[in-house]
């Protein structure tokens, strides 16, 4: 029976077919491994998503997260789930071998992790999180915080948190109030912090949080702010947890969805946990003062890009639900069928519901090829030639906005279409699509929401280094459209026609001379850069598609079908997009507040 979690066969065309993901195993960081191992690690990923994720994936759904005499109370299928994920050595699969790590390319990595959000994102967030925090620490963190905060988080001893959010500044993180004073050697962070997604839990032996603070005395705004690690518990001399810090619940968060997910209201330095009473939560800094938000950056980016594969993961399990249940239920006849006596068909004959599968299909095969787009451009920046590090990088800066906010609203849409698909019973609990509806709403929120990224892609990432990074997404594009075969030459005009004119508007756009004006309909752009970048991954995977082999010819057939759907039903979208943004609209800017 196939997967109603996600497609190996999908992952299979993208990793081996596209992207070709064996030849990097040339590379001395990889060398050994092959096509075997990596098949290996999707195997065990796919199956213990499916054993140990998707089957409490409900139940975490239903008994969120309460507290119990001050302490946060969860299901216990989570801690198992958790601690096997831990012990197959997934915590730091592509780390080096010194770190325990195999050594995995981050693609094959981000596969992996991807079968675990599409069967239970709330449950997957805790390692999420926990992986980019390490890495943050691997990457600014001295020795001796590797040693004594990453290393445990790697084997699943720790987990970890990043704090931004305060009640009053929200996504305006040069408002923050969180104050550190010097104390000695290290510090004591006094403040309140709120929307921390695994904050308080009983789910390993301490929690890492990474707090942004201001340093009494510093410069105003996000230049002021310092990045420190703040244990729920401080160490003794070994390394094992000991006396509790000054961190406080201060209350949880009830969700829409994301349920299994406990999230937090943290106090800093309230005085009431201290052995002696003295108040301030201790804390150590990360790399220099000033430059917390820089070294924030390093587990936002990587965060950014795991929600986008979540939102993804969501989209797809869905579609693969809403196909299922439109192969087996049965219902009304087909067009002209006139004879009520005759059998019912399943309603996957309908053509409405044909659209709503196929928009399902070219939304969410999509996310997946650009999030494992910008996986395969990590390892180019990891382990390629100087040059292809470069481009990588740049590309990665790019698409970073649009891997993590496309998937977040089109994904999205396909969540909606796979209850609509399901008709009454979609709006009902006794099916999962509207679970997965409720969970991925969220995506388009936390870690920058839709209207930040558009405002990181128009307002920097497409003028950065002089454009270079837009040129260079230039090149590609053009390649792309060189390669197509004779089959997609129409997609191929398409997708010339609609990449010209956005380079075209993003012309306007970077000359307007009144720069608020040009940045107002930011997320309009971003819609529409995200649907050309949608549309090239499209006709990047319908290349490859078009030469597919005779025996799996029903595959590539979807394949070409859903690549066409979007060129004809949803690239033309961009039109009136364009037209608004190249005239440089200021409604939003005139309209008072009164007229609301």
């Amino acid at each position: 029976m196939d997967s109603l979690v996600l497609s190996r066969r999908d992952l299979d065309f993208l990793l081996y077919e596209w992207l070709d993901v064996t030849a990097l195993t040339a590379r001395e960081r990889f060398a050994e491994h092959g096509r075997e191992t990596f098949d290996a690690v999707l195997d065990v990923c796919a199956h213990m998503a499916t054993e140990l994720f998707a089957t409490h994936n409900k139940i975490s759904d239903q008994q969120e997260p309460h507290l119990v005499d001050g302490r946060v109370v969860l299901p216990a299928e989570i801690g198992v789930a958790l601690q096997a994920f831990a012990g197959a050595g997934l915590l730091c699969a592509g780390l080096d071998a010194s770190l325990g790590g195999m050594q995995l390319p981050a693609v094959i990595e981000k596969a992996g992790f991807a079968w675990f959000m599409a069967a239970n994102v709330a449950t997957a967030s805790y390692p999420l999180l926990s992986m980019a925090n390490a890495n943050l620490l691997l990457a600014y963190g001295s020795p001796e915080q590797v040693d004594r905060y990453a290393r445990p988080m790697l084997t699943g001893r720790f987990f970890g948190t990043m704090c931004l959010s305060e009640p009053q500044a929200g996504s305006s993180l040069g408002d923050m109030r969180t104050r550190a004073v010097a104390d000695g050697t290290n510090w004591r962070l006094f403040g309140n912090k709120m929307w921390i997604s695994g904050g308080e839990h009983e789910l390993a032996e301490n929690i890492i949080h990474l707090v942004l603070a201001r340093i009494e005395g510093a410069a105003a705004g996000v230049k002021g702010l310092s990045l420190f690690i703040v244990p729920r518990y401080l160490l003794d001399a070994k390394g094992n947890p000991a006396i509790a810090n000054d961190v406080c619940l201060a209350g949880l968060n009830h969700k829409m969805g994301y349920r299994g997910t406990v999230n937090t209201l943290l106090n800093f330095g309230e005085g009431r946990f201290t052995p002696d009473g003295s108040a301030g939560a201790r804390g150590f800094l990360v790399g220099q003062p000033g430059q917390g938000l820089a070294c924030m950056f390093h587990m936002m980016n990587e965060a950014r890009i795991g929600v986008g594969l979540g939102a993804t993961a969501l989209g797809y399990t869905a579609y693969l639900h809403a196909l299922a249940y439109a192969r087996t239920r049965l219902q009304g006849r087909p067009q002209g069928s006139r004879d009520p006596a005759a059998a019912q068909v399943p309603i996957v004959r309908h053509a409405d519901v044909r659209r709503m599968l196929l928009a399902q299909k070219s939304y969410v095969e999509g996310g997946l090829a650009l999030n494992l787009y910008c996986a395969r451009l990590v390892d180019e920046q990891r382990t390629g030639e100087p040059g292809a590090r470069r481009e990588a990088l740049l590309l990665l800066d790019l698409l970073t906005p649009v891997a993590k906010s496309w998937p977040s609203a089109w994904c999205l849409e396909a969540n909606n279409l796979a209850i609509q698909v399901h008709g009454g019973y979609g709006y009902t609990r006794d099916f999962n699509v509207e679970q997965f509806w409720r969970d991925n709403r969220l995506n388009a929120i936390h870690e920058g929401t839709h209207g930040i990224q558009a405002l990181d892609l128009l307002g920097r990432k497409v003028g950065m280094q002089e454009g270079a990074a837009l040129a260079l997404l230039v090149e590609r594009v053009r390649r792309t459209i060189a390669a197509a075969p004779a089959v997609l030459s129409d997609q191929a005009a398409l997708l010339t026609r609609w990449f010209d004119r956005l380079l075209e508007v993003t012309a306007v756009l970077r000359d307007a001379a009144d720069r608020q004006v040009a940045l107002a309909n930011a997320s309009v752009y971003l819609d529409a850069f995200g649907h050309v970048v949608l549309a090239w991954i499209w006709l990047e995977q319908g290349r490859v598609a078009a030469v597919g082999e005779q025996s799996d010819a029903h595959f590539y057939a979807g394949k070409l079908a859903a690549c066409r759907y979007f060129f004809s039903r949803e690239l033309p979208k961009v039109g009136a997009m364009l037209d608004l943004l190249e005239g440089l609209d200021d409604d939003l800017i005139r309209l008072q507040d009164d007229g609301l």
